[in-house]
């Protein structure tokens, strides 16, 4: 008798629906769809006893991910926001302007993006809405985890860090500057391109402009 003919019990089948779950949320960069679930042919109470279980992690209405310890809030965000820009702490912390990456994700995104993409369970993110010319200005690469996330210059952020300074930390903010003055790659054309654009130019020349 064939032995692929051999019916599953129940075990069985609930342990090869978790590795469907797990190999299709790994072929998928980490996170997935309830929809890319259900067309393995799960139902949804099937998901629901793995999440109740712990065997998957919900990050946020329709989208699931494996333990949270199975893949890093960088590969999450960057799966999740290919279309956002980092942006303020996190982005600083990318340029290594800031020691420690910040608990909270800052991410810039089109004003008309649902608002719903940030009702997460995780990780933390704090979006910063904006007009799409605006969001497309000073935006660059970098690659983090492995794929690639879009980041301001260092020049334009700055200029942001300047306009949304009250909502920063006064060490972080006092850091942050600091350390573009020091920077031997900064663009003073580019930072006083970017101020005009940002209306932080009088701020940016009483500030920084002193020093440079």
């Amino acid at each position: 008798m064939d032995q692929s003919m051999i019916p599953m019990s129940r075990e069985e089948k609930k342990l090869y629906q978790l590795e469907q779950i797990q190999a299709c949320i790994e072929a998928h960069d980490g996170l997935v769809k309830t929809s890319d679930i259900l067309n393995l042919g799960i139902d949804y109470r099937r998901l629901q006893q793995f999440q109740e279980e712990g065997q998957i992690f919900r990050v946020k209405s329709g989208y699931y991910t494996s333990k949270p310890t199975d893949y890093s809030e960088e590969q999450l965000i960057t799966s999740m926001f290919p279309d956002g820009v980092l942006t303020m702490e996190s982005a600083l912390y990318y340029h290594g302007y800031l020691e420690t990456r910040p608990f909270e994700w800052k991410i810039a995104i089109s004003k008309n993006t649902s608002k719903s993409r940030f009702k997460l369970d995780y990780p933390a993110v704090y979006p910063y809405y904006s007009e799409d010319k605006v969001l497309e200005q000073g935006v660059t690469e970098m690659e983090i985890a492995g794929k690639n996330m879009k980041i301001y210059t260092i020049d334009r952020l700055i200029c942001d860090v300047l306009k949304y300074q009250d909502k920063m930390d006064r060490n972080d903010f006092k850091k942050a500057a600091l350390t573009y003055i020091n920077d031997d790659n900064k663009d003073v054309a580019a930072l006083m391109e970017y101020a005009k654009q940002r209306k932080v130019l009088k701020k940016v020349q009483s500030m920084i402009g002193v020093w440079l």
